[in-house]
């Protein structure tokens, strides 16, 4: 049975034969097939362009298997590649260091075909599947984390790996600073939420759901000023307007707006009448849903 979608796979392995013999079967079988003789080669071909799946030799010179595979795990450019180790180590202890490193399986050599076709048909689908799901899960602005009972991240949709490589320079297999996966893992589920401030924005957390043994948590990172900028995009407000309808929404009242915006509180007045005008509706309460709903979308 062949890959109808004629999937491309990787395969890393410093042996000439090796690769000559992989190479021929794969492509036999539908496949495309690109190779490399070492990490660094895999890495280089990796970055120029994502094949659907890396078969990787677990020993080779230089950067062996484990570490090439942590490198492509620890870029969210990558990490979604599913990788499948080939190894003549039978150790338990070298297949539980393949699988740490983010491998999603393993064969021994010498090379059973059928069993290696197989789990590539298996995890190619896989893949597959979880690539949709996390895409779209991002096109809905629902960027996700999940984590295990230790604030190890488990997966990302492709947008959230961003953030959290920018910001906490973690990815999948890392594990969170401990103070902030200690309060999200407090969190219950659809209660509560975690911020984290930085120059020039914030991130926040919000628990969303358990699943077995994971914790899904929707990550959104705000820039400074892009609140201010969507409501007034949203509602044809000036860029004070908005300012003034983003403090109405955290609560606070005319004379706290005045001080926070340096502006005096018959000012704030003016802006509102303005604001209820433009957005067609008649108080502040009105207001404040309306500005809350606009951001939470």
């Amino acid at each position: 049975m062949t890959e109808p979608a004629r999937a491309t796979i990787l395969v890393v392995d410093d042996a000439p034969d090796s690769l000559r013999f992989l190479t021929d079967t794969l492509e036999g079988e539908g496949y495309a097939v690109r190779i490399a003789r070492d990490g660094e080669t895999a890495l280089g071909s990796l970055a120029a362009e994502l094949p659907d799946l890396v078969l990787m030799d677990a020993m080779m010179p230089g950067i062996d298997g484990f570490e090439t595979t942590r490198r492509i795990k620890a870029d969210p450019a990558l990490a979604r590649v599913p990788v499948i180790f080939m190894t003549g180590l039978s150790e338990t202890e070298n297949v539980i260091d393949g699988l740490a490193a983010g491998g999603v399986d393993y064969v021994k050599k010498p090379i059973v075909l059928p069993e290696l076709l197989a789990r590539l048909r298996v995890h190619l689908g896989n893949a597959r599947i979880a690539a949709g799901a996390q895409d779209a899960l991002d096109a809905s602005n629902r960027p996700l984390v999940a984590l295990d009972g230790d604030g190890r991240v488990l997966w990302t949709t492709p947008k959230s790996a961003t953030i959290l490589t920018a910001r906490f320079a973690v990815g999948v297999g890392d594990r969170l600073p401990a103070v902030l996966a200690g309060q999200l893992l407090r969190l219950s589920d659809g209660e509560g939420r975690v911020r984290q401030e930085f120059p020039g924005g914030k991130v926040e957390f919000a628990a969303v759901a358990t699943v077995g043994e994971e914790r899904h948590f929707r990550i959104t990172e705000t820039l400074e000023g892009a609140e201010e900028k969507l409501l007034a995009q949203r509602h044809g407000l000036t860029e004070r307007e908005a300012e003034v309808l983003l403090w109405i929404s955290r609560g606070k009242a005319n004379r706290e707006i005045s001080e926070i915006l340096g502006i005096s509180p018959r000012t704030v007045n003016k802006h509102l009448e303005q604001i209820f005008e433009k957005m067609g509706i008649e108080n502040r309460a009105s207001a404040a849903a309306a500005a809350v709903k606009t951001l939470s979308q």
